[in-house]
């Protein structure tokens, strides 16, 4: 399928690992021109190695003054913008409400939804000379679900859900899309951390809290950050262009978050 997007100019966030990776280079393989921004400077090294095509910065999405000047250095590299992904995201702590860190809460919602702010404020002035603008905002299933022993992180997750639904209405008329992805239980490292906290957290094998996580969904498997990629291009192309201001699970059918 021909997506039409060569040329689209993309800036994606927490784009040098995991899942934003794959993001960017789902966007690379249709031709789309990539710029990411990273906390690793490891991960951006080696990007820059492995994936040339790419230009990149260091930014963290939660520091404004940062993340203005990875905007300049994205724009002077892309000639413009045509599609924000905000994934940048961490899992924040794991623990009873009264046990969590009131910084390390701060920390967590600080990046996964204030620094979509930071992102979306900078970039919609550019979005706006666009023929084809999109914005995509990583949520979560636990956007939709209770999720006990992680508040900061569902708190963070709701919000995004708020803040897309409300950012459709106030671009639509500017011919700019956003929506939301609900990733569900994602292979990888990042989700295998998770599992191991809320393991130790209960007392309990990491296989069983595992087991009991995977068998909240119809569909008993992981998702792969390249299903996650493949929808997230597919609403930044044409063939997206009446797609807004949705709040898309890809999650395996998930019916809670244990």
């Amino acid at each position: 399928m021909n997506l039409d997007i060569a040329g689209l100019r993309v800036l994606v966030t927490a784009g040098a690992g995991g899942i934003g990776l794959e993001i960017a280079r789902a966007f690379v393989r249709e031709k789309a021109l990539m710029h990411v921004c990273d906390v690793d400077r490891d991960a951006l090294a080696a990007l820059a190695k492995t994936d040339p095509q790419m230009t990149s910065s260091y930014g963290d999405v939660a520091d404004r003054d940062g993340i203005a000047k990875v905007f300049e250095e994205a724009l002077a590299a892309l000639g413009g913008l045509d599609a924000l992904i905000n994934n940048a995201g961490i899992a924040g702590p794991t623990g009873g409400v009264e046990e969590i860190n009131p910084e390390d809460w701060d920390r967590c919602l600080d990046v996964c939804i204030t620094g979509q702010f930071n992102c979306t404020r900078l970039a919609v002035p550019h979005l706006r000379q666009s023929k084809n603008a999109s914005i995509v905002n990583l949520s979560s299933a636990a956007g939709r679900f209770g999720f006990p022993l992680r508040t900061p992180y569902a708190a963070a997750k709701w919000a995004v859900i708020g803040f897309t639904k409300s950012l459709s209405r106030e671009l639509g008329e500017e011919g700019i899309r956003v929506n939301a992805i609900l990733p569900g239980i994602v292979s990888g490292d990042r989700q295998r951390r998770v599992l191991q906290a809320k393991a130790q957290q209960r007392g309990v094998s990491y296989e069983e809290m595992e087991s009991s996580a995977l068998a909240n969904a119809s569909l008993k498997e992981y998702v792969t950050p390249q299903q996650l990629a493949d929808q997230i291009v597919f609403l930044c192309s044409p063939r997206g262009r009446t797609i807004s201001g949705q709040a898309i699970a890809i999650d395996g059918d998930l019916q809670m978050l244990a």
